[in-house]
């Protein structure tokens, strides 16, 4: 069967939109005039006059007069990137109004040419009509068993484990004991999932599945099970591959595959020999789409190249030798043709290289070698330690045993509870200066033995120290504890970082920030990086590694989700957009701003970013810098309390049921361990409530020296959201989103998405959220902090790794296609569909579709 021309996005993306039939340019120059005079509120415009240099328009005003545009009858349709690339009334209304030569008929065929073996399902033209209430809840209660079922399996399975290994007479026969145990479990738990698969699913085939249908649970289960199976945590070696071939991926010799995400539906994933996958890609097989999950192939040839930070939605190859470059896409029913390099999103034909480093020898022999190595490893030390290690915390040391094995009236005893706080601060404060030491000296040891510039083979000693420091040093909750405050910088230099000479803002960094060699990490003065920067100091073939420097000039701003290369070519004061492609060659930009994928020149800032500037320099900076440090300190001081009463009260559970052990069996930690989760959910519900009682989340434009930006910090920062995604794929996701304040309409599927500003955002009925999705109702430029909220429509799609910036409207029935960034103040219509990045309309013609 052919392809459906929605989901076929043109190769090529013109500069200039597509004009419509008819429409005279005067005509358009005189209602652009118009409209840009009402929007802006001024007396008039100039034809030559620049949106954001002469007139100080920004982008969210820009958005709106984009809107606008768009719903005058007979006018062509705008978008921001038109906007930014034609920054007059007369530029734009001749862009808009240009002849355009279309494509030979023969390359208009090849555009449409695709893999497609199931009809493409198309969005609907009435309402969503999802299943009804009884599927959901017959879905709810099968999940619910299954999550019962799996809290009683490890329960019997960990008792009477420990039970046998406590009976051991000396140390040796103690770790013979944990060796033997620790050996069955981790072989039981890495082949239950492929199991089950076999089992349950047999083969995947391209298929549509209503989600929370029958289908839906065996896909659900299956879907949970090899996400949380140990295998995963040999992503990167040899080992994963043989995972992936035991669950039916077809995989050729000497794939490398470096991504955390997964695939799912592993029969439909096909891998050629030597193909890198980087970090951060985005291959799960599948996809969510108007209440239906729909399954697909995705073919990667010979030779690939998939960089970091990419979506392959289904239906989607490449061929022999091909390359897909970093914070890029493709979009179902796109292909690569062999030998070329694309890039953007959705892809675009390229003449940049993307590999990095040059292949080297790497044979069978060191992938076996490495393989066994890790086999030996996890059953011959990981697991005993383990195991036998809470062994002999638990029973041979009289001290933590008193506390953590009461008698039977010990819970009722006040000391008790003394104690234990008194055991578990030790445990928690006292691990945070033991950890930082690990870190520096892992950190700085990493750095003698893999010299940057040198080409290394995988699974070697060099990639062994290389794999370890990355591990080590990208450590999450320590990143969230210092990130928004003047300790990031501090932290970040003690593990590495080179800052050169930091000119502090208290707000450097965010709280999530990623490396693959701190040592080679290198940021300008006077930058500030927002959340989700990724540093990507080593390029990988299939066979080796190379690290290299990442630099980042001064007095830059990042926005969010940027995968910054080694070879990136920008230099000072520049203004990174959230998700742009930083370029890897060409010339070297300086003083501007880039946006999109792949990206282009847009302002460096605008009148109103300089809102703020009397308070970023002199006493004034000073007084109020010292007060933002006086407000971060109780920040982090209730984040650790908070995460450290958690686990008071975590351990304060399982020592009642090692109480009730005695007279319960198996069954008292069963009931913990079902237990654990809902009371998860409800302490970290509860602390979010307590941390905007006083503070509740509002639209907000302020300097980020104001105490009410301070306290958002607090709210990105206090409440844990790690426990949401357990919940994917489940109705309970949505009902904890209301307990946490967002609108969400009836029947939404949400299979991963991602919400900062959790009582900001509105979702309407039957509505679809696909994994990597994000809803941020935020953005902070420079010095200046903007907050508006954003609401999605019913029956609309948000498809996997979509990103929807703050004060955005989208319609009724929309579909935001894959990676796609829609820009803050976007209004977009019902019944429409977007893709890009920036994001921007699509045509649903049979031709093929494309761009407007």
């Amino acid at each position: 069967m052919g392809p459906d021309p929605l989901d076929t996005a043109a190769a090529p993306v013109a500069v200039a939109p597509a004009p419509v039939d008819g429409v005279d340019r005067e005509a358009v120059e005189e209602v652009l005039a118009r409209l840009m005079t009402e929007v802006a509120e001024l007396e008039s415009v100039p034809p030559d006059g620049d949106f954001f240099h002469d007139l100080g328009a920004d982008s969210l005003l820009m958005a709106h007069f984009c809107a606008r545009v768009r719903k005058q009858p007979g006018m062509p349709p705008v978008s921001m990137k038109d906007v930014y690339q034609h920054p007059t009334i007369r530029s734009l209304s001749a862009a808009l109004t240009a002849p355009t030569t279309a494509p030979p008929r023969d390359e208009q065929e090849r555009e449409r040419e695709a893999p497609c073996d199931v009809p493409v399902h198309r969005a609907p033209a009435a309402g969503p009509t999802g299943p009804g209430r009884p599927h959901v809840v017959l879905c709810g209660l099968f999940q619910l068993l299954s999550f019962l079922g799996y809290a009683l399996l490890i329960a019997a399975i960990v008792t009477r484990g420990y039970a046998w290994i406590a009976a051991g007479h000396d140390p040796v026969d103690d770790y013979l004991r944990s060796l033997a145990f620790g050996a069955v479990v981790l072989a039981v738990l890495c082949t239950l999932p492929i199991a089950a698969k076999w089992l349950l699913i047999g083969h995947w085939k391209p298929a549509r599945i209503r989600v929370w249908s029958l289908g839906y649970m065996r896909f659900w289960l299956i879907k949970t099970l090899l996400r949380a199976n140990p295998m995963v945590l040999t992503v990167g070696t040899p080992l994963y591959s043989l995972y992936l071939r035991a669950l039916g991926a077809h995989v050729g010799r000497g794939v490398t595959v470096l991504s955390r995400s997964v695939p799912v539906c592993t029969d439909l994933l096909s891998i050629g020999d030597h193909t890198v996958v980087r970090k951060d890609a985005l291959i799960s097989c599948y996809r969510a789409r108007d209440a239906m999950i729909e399954t697909g192939p995705v073919t990667l040839g010979r030779d690939v190249v998939v960089s970091e930070a990419t979506v392959l939605d289904i239906r989607t190859a490449m061929g022999d030798s091909s390359q897909l470059g970093h914070a890029s896409s493709l979009h179902a029913g796109q292909s690569v043709p062999a030998g070329q390099h694309w890039h953007g999103s959705p892809a675009q034909p390229s003449d940049s290289d993307f590999r990095g480093v040059e292949p080297t020898r790497c044979g069978g022999v060191r992938r076996t070698l490495h393989g066994v190595g890790q086999i030996l490893f996890a059953t011959a030390i990981a697991a005993p330690l383990a195991v036998g290690g809470l062994d002999a915390i638990l029973s041979k040391t009289p001290q933590v045993a008193a506390v953590l094995e009461p008698g039977p009236a010990a819970l009722l005893d006040p000391g008790f509870y003394t104690g234990l706080l008194v055991v578990t601060a030790l445990a928690f404060f006292g691990s945070i200066p033991v950890v930082l030491l690990l870190l520096a000296g892992v950190s700085r040891l990493a750095g003698r033995l893999v010299v940057p510039g040198r080409v290394y083979p995988l699974y070697g000693f060099h990639h062994a120290v290389h794999r370890l420091s990355t591990v080590l040093t990208n450590r999450r909750s320590l990143n969230r504890l210092f990130g928004d405050s003047t300790a990031v910088v501090h932290y970040l230099r003690w593990i590495g970082y080179d800052l050169s000479r930091v000119e502090q803002t208290g707000s450097n960094f965010g709280t999530v920030v990623k490396h693959e060699s701190p040592l080679l990490s290198r940021v300008g003065r006077g930058t500030m990086v927002a959340d989700g920067l990724s540093l990507m100091n080593a390029d990988y073939s299939s066979t080796s590694f190379r690290l290299s420097p990442t630099r980042i000039g001064a007095h830059n701003f990042l926005g969010n989700a940027i995968a910054y290369p080694a070879r990136g070519r920008t230099g000072d004061n520049c203004l990174l957009a959230t998700k742009v492609m930083v370029p890897v060659d060409g010339p070297l930009r300086e003083n501007v701003g880039l946006l999109g994928s792949p990206s282009f020149e847009i302002p460096r800032s605008v009148l109103r970013d300089s809102s703020f500037d009397d308070v970023r320099s002199g006493p004034e900076l000073r007084r109020r810098l010292a007060a933002k440090n006086r407000h971060n300190a109780v920040t982090a001081a209730w984040y650790l309390i908070s995460a450290w009463f958690y686990l008071f009260l975590v351990t304060v559970l399982f020592a009642a049921a090692a109480d009730l052990y005695a007279s319960a069996g198996v069954w008292a930690f069963a009931l913990a361990n079902a237990v654990l989760l809902p009371f998860t959910i409800a302490y970290s519900v509860l602390v979010e409530r307590l941390v905007t009682l006083f503070a509740p989340l509002g639209p907000l434009f302020c300097s980020i020296y104001d105490v009410r930006f301070w306290r958002r910090e607090r709210y990105w920062k206090v409440p844990s959201e790690a426990y949401l995604r357990i919940l994917n794929g489940t109705p309970f996701k949505s009902a904890v989103w209301r307990l946490l304040g967002v609108r969400v309409g009836k029947g939404v599927f949400d299979d991963g998405c991602s919400l900062p500003e959790r009582s900001m955002v509105t979702i309407g009925d039957g509505c679809t959220l696909n994994a990597g999705s994000v809803i941020q109702c935020h953005s902070q430029e420079d010095g200046a902090f903007k907050s508006e909220p954003s609401e999605v429509g019913p029956g609309s799609t948000l498809s996997v790794g979509a990103f929807v910036h703050y004060g955005v409207e989208i319609g009724a029935r929309v579909l935001l296609e894959a990676d796609c960034f829609l820009m803050k103040g976007e209004t977009v219509p019902d019944d429409s569909r977007w893709a890009g990045n920036p994001a921007r309309p699509m045509d649903h013609g049979a031709d093929g579709g494309g761009f407007r």
